[in-house]
């Protein structure tokens, strides 16, 4: 048992290993052509429909997981960037990640990555810009960032390099983490009784799911090849996703955060916001 563990482990592992160093050096290249200044611009129009689709590439080329986002955040509203386009960047900031968006497109399918990619954007815009209409705006506080600044853009091979092998540092482990806890899943628990228990059309999975998933603080590196397995073995696919939604979009260490530039009533309806995104998220993907 050990030894086919073992095995499993290291063929996940290095399938994630190569995928994710390939991805990761392209993205840090590509980022030298984004053009920031014309996103910030858009982010501080008065264009509805255009600084939500300014948020959602920022998001998108700025990969950070959900605590490093909360000094952006900061940031962007001490620049006088608009409540409701500032939420969108924050719900869609973790969820929205070049290098997670191709990993999930290898091991779950191009289907996939391109529903959830759509149903998050769409659903962190829709959040954000309610949260602003129900008036949340006046629940944040007056917080200065001291010592933040923006990062220049890297333009050549070694410093993509060097952000490639920074980000290894930090997100490689839990690579690795998904992998060993797929391993144990895939060559351990029977396939009969994640069938029986977590298959099928148990709707209330998914609202379990996406619950359970915030205090896991289970990064999306980690359960992108934990959803694999648990699919194979098979879990059906909306808890799948509700768990890696709920526990990507929002964490213990992230709430802890946004309490100290967030009023308790907007800290509640921002968890609350993720929960129901990750559970019609997951009821969704019945349909589809």
């Amino acid at each position: 048992m050990i030894k086919e563990i073992l095995i499993q482990f290291f063929i996940i592992a290095l399938e994630l290993t190569t995928l994710f160093v390939v991805i990761s050096f392209a993205v840090n290249l590509l980022q030298a052509i984004v053009p920031y200044e014309k996103i910030n611009k858009y982010l501080s129009g008065k264009n509805t429909f255009l600084g939500v689709v300014a948020a959602l590439v920022f998001a998108f080329v700025t990969p950070f997981c959900s605590c490093s986002t909360i000094p952006v955040v900061v940031n962007l509203l001490n620049k006088k960037v608009r409540f409701g386009i500032v939420m969108v960047f924050l719900f869609a900031s973790p969820l929205l990640d070049p290098t997670i968006i191709t990993l999930m497109v290898a091991m779950l399918g191009v289907k996939v990555a391109v529903t959830y990619t759509i149903i998050t954007a769409i659903f962190s815009a829709i959040i954000g810009l309610l949260l602003e209409k129900l008036g949340f705006e006046t629940a944040v506080k007056n917080v200065r960032m001291t010592g933040y600044r923006e990062e220049e853009m890297k333009f050549s091979f070694k410093d993509a390099a060097k952000e490639t092998l920074n980000l290894m540092k930090t997100v490689y482990p839990y690579l690795l983490l998904g992998a060993a806890i797929g391993s144990v899943i895939y060559e351990a628990v029977p396939t009969e009784w994640i069938s029986t228990y977590l298959g099928g059309d148990k709707w209330w999975l998914v609202p379990i799911a996406a619950v359970i998933g915030i205090p896991l603080y289970v990064r999306i590196e980690t359960m992108i090849p934990l959803s694999k397995i648990l699919i194979a073995k098979g879990m059906a696919f909306p808890p799948v996703m509700a768990l890696m939604i709920g526990s990507v979009g929002a964490s213990i260490p992230e709430v802890a955060l946004l309490n100290s530039i967030f009023h308790k009533r907007l800290v509640v309806a921002f968890v609350a916001s993720v929960i129901t995104m990750a559970t019609l998220s997951g009821f969704l993907f019945y349909i589809i």
